[in-house]
């Protein structure tokens, strides 16, 4: 019975909220403050399995993706488990995430993850060459992150990450060190919680260097901006499931430093075979989000016995630039 209820409320709180978003529940606050942060790369989503779920990630966060949506994530599987995702995204742009999670103990796990964005390089142009200089530049990011996690109780988690990013524009380039925090919470109440995380928070960043304008005129200052720190709070809970399936749903309120409000939702479904392997379909939608709306994506793993194998595959429609596609690999050692 308390089980039901509490699905009950998660029903209409779902229906309140996303039958409200089309009349500005969530202020839709872009326009004005666009363009106020910097580092913008930090706030591509990794991981196939949490991008087909529309970004609804921050209370589910069970495998090494956790080491950016939600630090405590970490502490929420048992396996020590290395993940790399790779994301084609638009105009040729690549990023990719390297990530490992090693459990010391069983309430305590420690991560490392490497994220990349590289692209092709680039001709320089200006005013009076607008076709390209026959010289070319590059740009590229980089962030390496070192996450820590505590399960303090049964119920509650709590981990941190500390990560260094750089990005390089050509002879330019701005550097810094940014904090994640993440919680997360069963709440008892069948297989509900909630997770709150607060990601790439710092101090303002500037770029470094000199650049050599039209005329021979040097620059050497540069306006400091932002990191784009985000916002997270999450509840997910498993609707129905037996001995081979279940059905896990998210929902996600998201409030950027440099956006407006939004809102995610995600559903998978999972099959269990009596092999050892386990199929998913999953689906999401961003409410309140100008260029994305829905995801869709599909996920295969294998129970090896002593390790899983796991193949996940994310597709996102982009409503001007395409689309993008993601996919990952993850080994977890049992």
């Amino acid at each position: 019975m308390l089980q039901s209820g509490f699905k009950k409320i998660i029903l209409l709180l779902v229906l309140f909220l996303t039958s409200f978003v089309n009349a500005q529940l969530f202020p839709n606050l872009g326009g004005q403050r666009s363009g106020i942060s910097t580092a913008q790369f930090l706030k591509l989503g990794i991981g196939s399995r949490a991008s087909s779920l529309g970004d609804a990630f921050v209370a589910i966060s069970d495998d090494a993706s956790a080491l950016y949506w939600n630090p405590a994530g970490i502490t929420q599987f048992s396996s020590n488990e290395i993940m790399f995702s790779h994301n084609k995204w638009v105009v040729d742009i690549n990023h990719d995430f390297l990530g490992a999670v090693w459990h010391l103990t069983s309430s305590d796990a420690v991560g490392l993850s490497f994220t990349s964005v590289t692209m092709d390089e680039m001709k320089v142009t200006t005013e009076f060459a607008p076709f390209g200089t026959g010289e070319y530049f590059s740009f590229s990011d980089i962030a390496i992150g070192v996450t820590y996690a505590k399960q303090m109780t049964e119920q509650f988690s709590f981990g941190a990450t500390v990560r260094y990013m750089e990005e390089t524009l050509d002879k330019l380039k701005m550097r810094g060190v940014l904090i994640d925090l993440g919680t997360f919470y069963w709440t008892g109440l069948g297989t509900s919680r909630f997770a709150v995380s607060v990601t790439n928070f710092g101090n303002q960043l500037a770029p470094d260097g000199e650049v050599t304008l039209v005329g021979k005129r040097k620059k050497s200052d540069w306006q400091s901006f932002s990191p784009p720190t985000m916002f997270r709070f999450g509840i997910a809970f498993e609707p129905y499931q037996d001995e081979y399936q279940i059905v896990t749903t998210s929902i996600q309120l998201n409030h950027p430093n440099d956006n407006s409000e939004n809102l995610s939702f995600g559903t998978e479904y999972k099959f269990n075979s009596f092999q050892g392997l386990s199929f998913a379909l999953r689906g999401g939608y961003k409410f309140n989000v100008i260029e994305q709306d829905f995801t869709l994506g599909a996920g295969i793993k294998y129970n090896a016995g002593f390790s899983l194998l796991t193949f996940d595959y994310a597709y996102a429609v982009l409503e001007r630039l395409g689309s993008s596609h993601r996919i990952s690999v993850s080994v977890g050692l049992l």
